[in-house]
């Protein structure tokens, strides 16, 4: 058992998550913190300047690594430490390998069933691996957290960390909250029931479950009545994003000066964005056949709208993902070669991570394309309505976290009807200006209902709320 460290330097709101909120490099024998890659950690790290946090991450980049090797001291920045925790590449491999390869398949609905997953002795090695990377993050925690604080474990890489936790650090005040969509019943199957189980009561272990939309937590829910014999406490919190953040970094000068190559780019044409992740899920293949099937069927349009695609490379290690960016490449290059011309395409794809030129795109879109097949929340579509400057229309999946709040003023998308996509997308470029304009500023409006600043009070009084309840009912999750 871990004793409750000492008050000195007690930092009582304490984030797990697998990726650090900055980037960390060295130079001239220090360590000089960076810009991390878009997504989760940057929003929450924002949310967490000024108070008195402590993060907790895998060391993950060769740097992060040797970081940790020679025992640096990492810069606090807006009063948030950072700890970076050591893994060996051994389990860190076996952990994406589950993470990656079966969790988040899993949830988004990617597995080709007839093929994946394959539960063989390898597959059960890296689970074991995966176990021992997420009690090395709960044996951290329980070691660093001040007696009382409260811990949010975030997402699906540390799944098992609550279960170890609550048997370390029974005092803590603990909420696992899952930013991807979560699996019903029937796809947790897929799994062996030993590990369905055991997932399920590690997450139902902490104070609280939390989830983007009722609809994630209701399939949460459904998995605990089939492996759990008590009901788990269940938190539901939208994320939004910071406006004023967002609008400030938008008026940079190299995001002014991405906006203006942007624009030449265009070459009077209107704008359909996409601005995603190469991922699975982003359904990044579909948007660009429903695109060249409006081109087919209003010719007209050829001249007047391009696709812009900027996109930045995920999971490249596994070999379904690099078989996707050739498919998109080949796709993109196809729709030129058919409805393109010389020194003028249809569609203009982008493979990179450049903060500024996503920015600059968000600001100038006719029509955002957001057609996942499955998202937790997708926070594009709320930066998008944020950071346009056009009116721009979003058209939207309906299997996305963000439709439950901003459907209401968007153009609803079917992710796997590529007919319907491509109406969505002629009925959004065509919309009357004062339509769009209505539109917009609803949109702008939701989008910022609930920055993470109040996503993270919201959860870090549920945690709170649900330990106090715990701790005097005696509760625990055995399974049944």
């Amino acid at each position: 058992m871990f004793g409750v460290p000492a008050p000195a330097e007690a930092r009582d709101l304490v984030i797990a998550a697998t990726r650090a909120p900055f980037s960390f490099g060295l130079e001239s024998g220090g360590v000089v913190v960076g810009r991390a890659a878009g997504g989760l950690a940057p929003s929450l790290a924002a949310a967490l300047e000024g108070r008195h946090a402590l993060w907790v991450a895998a060391a993950a980049s060769g740097p992060e690594q040797e970081v940790v090797a020679r025992g640096l001291s990492i810069p606090t920045s807006e009063g948030l430490e950072v700890r970076l925790v050591p893994v060996p590449d051994e389990v860190a491999s076996a952990h994406r390998a589950i993470a990656n390869g079966t969790l988040w398949l899993l949830h988004h609905g990617l597995f080709d069933a007839a093929r994946r997953p394959t539960i063989d002795r390898r597959w059960h090695e890296a689970w074991r691996s995966f176990r021992a990377h997420n009690f090395l993050f709960a044996d951290e925690i329980a070691r660093i957290a001040p007696a009382a604080a409260t811990v949010i474990v975030n997402d699906y890489q540390l799944s098992l960390v609550g279960g170890r936790l609550a048997e370390l650090r029974p005092d803590l005040a603990t909420v696992h909250f899952t930013h991807t969509p979560f699996c019903g019943p029937e796809e947790l199957r897929t799994l062996p029931v030993g590990v369905a189980a055991e997932l399920v009561a590690s997450i139902a272990s902490c104070g609280a479950a939390g989830f983007h939309t009722d609809r994630w937590a209701e399939h949460f829910r459904r998995c605990a009545a089939e492996h759990l014999a008590e009901d788990p406490r269940v938190v539901v919190a939208p994320l939004g994003v910071d406006a004023r953040r967002l609008a400030a970094a938008a008026t940079a000068p190299h995001v002014e000066a991405a906006r203006a190559k942007l624009v030449a780019a265009a070459d009077g044409r209107r704008i359909v964005l996409r601005s995603d992740r190469l991922e699975l899920s982003k359904n990044i293949v579909r948007g660009f056949a429903a695109f060249g099937e409006l081109l087919e069927a209003e010719p007209e349009r050829r001249d007047s709208v391009v696709f812009l695609a900027h996109l930045y490379l995920s999971r490249v290690e596994l070999p379904e993902y690099r078989a996707y960016r050739n498919e998109i490449e080949r796709t993109a290059a196809r729709l030129n070669e058919r409805f393109g011309a010389p020194g003028r395409p249809v569609v203009v794809l982008e493979i990179s991570d450049d903060h500024d030129a996503s920015l600059a795109a968000l600001g100038s879109y006719d029509v955002l394309l957001v057609n996942a097949l499955r998202d937790g929340m997708n926070l594009v579509a709320k930066e998008g309505a944020v950071l346009n400057r056009r009116d721009g229309v979003l058209c939207l999946s309906r299997e996305v976290g963000a439709f439950a709040e901003l459907g209401e003023a968007a153009v609803a998308v079917e992710p796997f009807d590529i007919s319907g996509t491509a109406a969505a997308l002629g009925r959004a470029l065509d919309m009357p200006a004062a339509e769009a304009h209505t539109r917009a500023r609803r949109l702008a409006e939701l989008a910022a209902l609930h920055p993470p600043s109040e996503w993270l009070d919201r959860v870090a009084a549920e945690a709170r709320s649900s330990s106090r309840a715990r701790l005097s009912e005696g509760a625990a999750f055995p399974l049944r």
